[in-house]
């Protein structure tokens, strides 16, 4: 008679569960060594709504701030100056914007690279040629682009508004070397960014009061705008395509009405064929 060995569930569960002890185990020193800062509260963005879209204004003064403050660290390596025509700036102030800076272009007949105003066509210039200049300009940091920033970050919106309104005096007992300054949102709480916005650092074309604030906001819609363009009008091809398929179903529904009462209204019962009365 032969023996059958059950199969060791036991051994296999107990297994388990030391595995999964000791990846939590290690998932949490990775997560300890990399610092946890305080996580970005959330706001109410009113673009985030079902129905909300981008306040294009805020958009264009966020425009402003990155322009006369970002700009000269952070680049938009996937923006271009086309993109404001009808959205922020209508084609004529675009064209002006573009023609504010100078372009290298070429070679010319004589195989040079020359300087030119810049075109719709153009990027938006870059602060550093290469990687290498912008981390020594930097104390070693490299300022990330910030075309896609409010997706690539968890919290969006929030955690960008967070880390520009984030900067305090370090508390007793935390050290902060002199290149870096004290955020309570970013990981590990030392960032090498200096504050960048504060009360007023511009004045706002259309007279918006610029306090920090107002400044804060208006960049991290501008960011969000630059991370979806399509944004708003992902917004109103939903309207258009919901409204479109509740008409349609509604008509399906009337149509399937129309075409089932007279099976659904129909009754059926037996006739005896001799006498042709109804049989109960």
């Amino acid at each position: 008679m032969k023996r059958v060995m059950a199969f060791p569930w036991r051994r296999v569960a107990i297994g388990l569960g030391v595995a999964g002890s000791a990846t939590a185990f290690v998932s949490a020193n990775f997560v300890l060594a990399e610092g946890i800062g305080l996580h970005a509260p959330h706001f109410h963005w009113t673009h985030n709504e079902v129905l909300g879209q981008l306040d294009m204004k805020s958009v264009r003064r966020g425009y402003e701030v990155y322009k006369q403050v970002c700009a000269a660290c952070h680049s938009m390596q996937f923006m271009c100056y086309r993109h404001l025509v009808n959205n922020t700036h209508t084609e004529d102030e675009a064209k002006a914007e573009a023609a504010s800076v100078q372009v290298q272009d070429g070679p010319d007949e004589t195989g040079q690279m020359f300087m030119r105003p810049g075109k719709l066509s153009d990027h938006f210039p870059k602060p550093y040629p290469n990687e290498e200049a912008a981390r020594a300009a930097n104390n070693g940091a490299y300022p990330p682009d910030l075309t896609l920033m409010a997706n690539a970050r968890h919290g969006g919106e929030d955690y960008i508004f967070s880390l520009l309104t984030g900067y305090y005096d370090p508390p007793a007992g935390v050290e902060i070397s002199e290149d870096q300054h004290y955020n309570v949102y970013f990981p590990g709480e030392a960032i090498g960014m200096i504050p960048p916005l504060y009360n007023e650092i511009i004045e706002y074309s259309d007279g918006t009061p610029a306090t920090l604030s107002q400044l804060a906001k208006d960049v991290t819609t501008f960011i969000r705008w630059t991370s979806n363009p399509e944004f708003n009008l992902r917004k109103a091809l939903f309207v258009k395509v919901f409204s479109a398929t509740a008409a349609i179903t509604f008509l399906l529904y009337c149509i399937k009405r129309q075409k089932w009462s007279i099976l659904k209204s129909r009754k059926t019962f037996l006739v005896d064929p001799k006498s042709g009365k109804r049989i109960q």
